[in-house]
């Protein structure tokens, strides 16, 4: 076996093995409204680089699951506060260097302290180092004083030695097992989540010459990662967004070479790690991957304005396929000048928002 091979299959294993069992406290909770049955989808309307559409009724949905239309058993118009949405903004510090995460960290700070620092939804922070994820425990509307945790979490940061031989593999090892120590935390709580990873992004480990260095047993087991952490983040309601802080200083190559893995993966024989990649998972999730912008704390502020109108959909899946079949789900509109961002598919075991 390859170098390569073996630190991929170090890597998947690792994360094969992480699990939720820990996280059912809320999800009991008999306080909590019962969730829709079927898959639900949170979706977001607009015009072309406009900003949320509101007012839309049932009839103007048409939801389709592997090509398929699907009744809609349920329906709410979501606008402001209403929304009850919870935001996560996540530094990484894994993924780029030291001069770079006090840009972002600025940069959040600024989002944070905006309009005195009153913010419209419950906030935490989380920061991610080669120690892993640190999570902050309670959310606050007071986005000063996340603000001052933000400042104190980034003092004393370690790098992670990039002239290693395998630092792109320890990154994506510790990047993926970050976002799922997040995930995990938040899987039992049914509000919606949106979080805001400030991050280019991990490597993607893929390319000419990579898929040849797995065999079948390493693709599987970065499957069935790729399988877990998706359902992990459809029962958490996590939609997931990916901000890059190198701004008009990244790569236009690199920052759009994930594109080729959004269509999703149906069987192991054809996965790779670039199917992990945080943008992917982003827009996979209903979110969006933003590159070349400067202004992070504006693009921040407009991942937020996706709560001010959105609409909660559910629907009855598709009839069974083989084990783990990715589904794809398209959102079709009435109104052709609109267009729709959702979830954009689930995996067949995951059987949907069974929450």
């Amino acid at each position: 076996m390859s170098n390569l091979a073996r630190i991929i299959c170090l890597v998947a294993a690792c994360l094969f093995r992480m699990t939720s069992i820990e996280t059912v406290r809320a999800a009991q909770d008999a306080a909590s409204p019962a969730p829709p049955a079927g898959i639900r989808l949170e979706v977001v309307v607009a015009h072309k680089n406009g900003p949320p559409v509101g007012g839309l009724e049932q009839k103007d949905f048409t939801i389709i699951d592997n090509k398929h239309p699907q009744p809609i058993t349920s329906f709410r118009a979501v606008s402001g506060r209403d929304s009850q949405a919870r935001i996560i903004v996540v530094l990484d510090a894994v993924n780029i260097d030291y001069e770079r995460v006090a840009y972002a960290r600025e940069e959040i700070e600024k989002y944070l302290r905006a309009e005195g620092g009153e913010l419209t939804h419950p906030t935490s922070f989380a920061l991610l180092t080669d120690q892993g994820m640190k999570l902050q425990e309670q959310y606050s509307t007071d986005g000063n004083s996340i603000s001052a945790a933000v400042e104190a979490n980034v003092t004393g940061l370690r790098s992670i030695r990039r002239s290693s031989q395998y630092g792109g593999f320890e990154r994506y090892d510790i990047s993926i097992a970050g976002l799922r120590e997040l995930v995990r935390r938040e899987v039992s709580s049914p509000e919606r989540k949106i979080v805001l990873f400030v991050s280019p992004g991990w490597p993607l480990l893929s390319g000419p010459g990579i898929e040849n260095a797995l065999d079948s047993k390493q693709q599987k087991q970065l499957f069935d990662s790729l399988v877990n952490l998706s359902a992990e983040m459809q029962r958490a309601n996590i939609t997931l967004y990916s901000v890059n802080p190198l701004g008009t200083g990244e790569s236009e190559v690199r920052a759009s070479y994930y594109e080729s893995f959004l269509k999703g993966v149906s069987e192991s024989k054809r996965m790779e790690p670039g199917n992990l990649a945080l943008q992917v998972l982003a827009v996979q999730s209903g979110g969006r991957a933003i590159d070349f912008n400067n202004d992070v704390a504006a693009v921040l502020r407009q991942c937020v304005a996706d709560t001010q109108n959105y609409y909660e959909i559910s629907f009855e899946p598709a009839p069974p396929d083989p084990k783990n079949y990715y589904h794809r789900v398209e959102v079709k509109l009435a109104k052709s000048d609109l267009a729709a961002r959702a979830r954009m598919g689930y995996y067949a075991e995951a059987g949907g928002d069974k929450r």
